[in-house]
């Protein structure tokens, strides 16, 4: 592997691309020590010291938790980009344009980028709003809100733009590589609070090595999960065109275990978080926020039920918005191919539909109970300290695979040896 970096890095223009991708993360890990101005930043992480927004600031690259211009992070343009992903099966003009190609793509590019502006700010007035009651602003007022919530919308377009230029002009996909960033950031600093808590005979040796080993197994789930696919068997019947003849091959349709990654638990998040966000509007001895705290917190038995069954709801809803058995059915009658013992056109779209379900079912399961994981971590390990939990390794895995199979694709090109042997 090491060798085969070399010689990538040898490569002038691969090397260009990897020094550019390394630069704007650099961009984005500056900026997330920028702060918003007036915010008390100790007031900030005082507030912020549950595990309910521990995510967000994982994936932040602790941002969150300082409050700076990067707080956000780039989730108002992925929830910008689910939606306009959903409207696109919703509305037909949307549905046209994304049909015309690169041109109706770009176009809904550039819709995707108005729209995260407009949900990055309408965010960013309500944490103004929500922080003001905490006492974390210190000057309240109309001019400390528009500061603050441009500050956030500004550092979200910063984020949105670095992320477009490292897929434009470097390697792998920018806004996976900033969620990824963000998460190794942490790594250290998390590792120096295992070491605390060793020292003050919190946890012994025996736990970190416990915690170790379910990390290691949770790696080898995810990356069999992610690469695991059912392979269906197509047959193309012979043909001829003019006087060549065409067909007569086997190939497969592969139908992955875990289509929709890790979107599901995006929104499940969301919709988990949205009782918290509405209490946090409230006095915190209302009898709502008594009841969040005491039944719907997020180590509570019905807070993970509900996180868990809305996890596999929106696998099958998402699975289903972005693969449609019929269209693939016809698509492979039209060019000859059916799949052995099951006649084209309907019934290999109901064939398709019942495997993929069978297969979404597996998936959603799976996301649901890596989504959960950390709860039963920090049950049986007892280090807290680590909040490396399994949707941030399910993120880390999936952008590295990805990644180095792009690396990889540079390598064939130029007849190098790849990483993946």
């Amino acid at each position: 592997m090491l060798n085969s970096f070399q010689q990538a890095v040898k490569i002038g223009d691969l090397r260009k691309k990897l020094l550019f991708t390394l630069f704007m993360l650099l961009v984005f890990r500056v900026g997330a020590h920028i702060p918003v101005p007036g915010i008390n930043p100790e007031a900030m992480a005082e507030l912020l010291k549950g595990q309910l927004f521990g995510f967000f600031d994982i994936i932040s690259g602790g941002a969150f938790k300082r409050f700076s211009i990067f707080a956000m992070s780039i989730t108002p343009y992925i929830n910008a980009s689910i939606i306009m992903q959903l409207l696109t099966v919703i509305v037909p003009k949307l549905e046209e344009l994304n049909k015309e190609g690169e041109e109706g793509r770009k176009k809904i590019a550039q819709y995707t980028r108005y729209f995260t502006i407009v949900l990055a700010f309408i965010q960013a007035l309500g944490m103004s709003a929500a922080l003001t009651k905490t006492g974390a602003v210190i000057n309240s007022g109309f001019t400390s809100y528009m500061v603050i919530a441009i500050s956030l919308t500004a550092g979200t377009a910063m984020l949105m733009w670095i992320g477009e230029m490292i897929t434009e002009k470097g390697i792998g996909n920018g806004i996976s590589l900033i969620i990824f960033c963000g998460i190794v950031a942490r790594i250290p600093q998390q590792i120096v609070g295992v070491g605390q808590e060793i020292s003050g005979g919190i946890i012994g040796f025996f736990n970190v090595i416990l915690l170790i080993i379910v990390m290691l197994a949770v790696i080898v789930a995810v990356v069999a999960m992610n690469e695991g696919q059912r392979r269906l068997p197509i047959q193309y019947a012979k043909r001829m065109v003019g006087r060549r003849m065409y067909g007569g091959q086997t190939t497969f349709l592969p139908l992955k275990v875990n289509s929709a990654g890790v979107i599901p638990i995006i929104f499940a998040m969301s919709l988990c978080m949205f009782p918290a966000t509405i209490g946090s509007f409230m006095s915190q001895t209302s009898g709502y926020n008594q009841f969040i705290d005491s039944y719907f917190n997020f180590g509570s038995v019905l807070y993970n039920v509900v996180y868990a069954l809305l996890i596999v709801f929106f696998t099958y809803f998402y699975v289903s918005i972005i693969f449609n058995p019929l269209d693939v059915a016809d698509n492979i009658k039209k060019n000859g191919g059916f799949v052995p013992g099951i006649r084209p056109g309907r019934p290999t779209a109901e064939y398709i539909d019942k495997i993929l379900s069978r297969l979404t079912l597996a998936g959603g399961v799976f996301l649901a109970l890596i989504a959960i994981l950390p709860n039963f971590v920090i049950a049986i390990t007892g280090v807290t300290s680590l909040w490396f939990g399994g949707t941030a390794l399910l993120i880390v895995v999936g952008v590295a695979l990805d990644t180095m199979k792009q690396i990889e694709s540079h390598l064939l090109l130029r007849s190098y040896e790849g990483f993946v042997k």
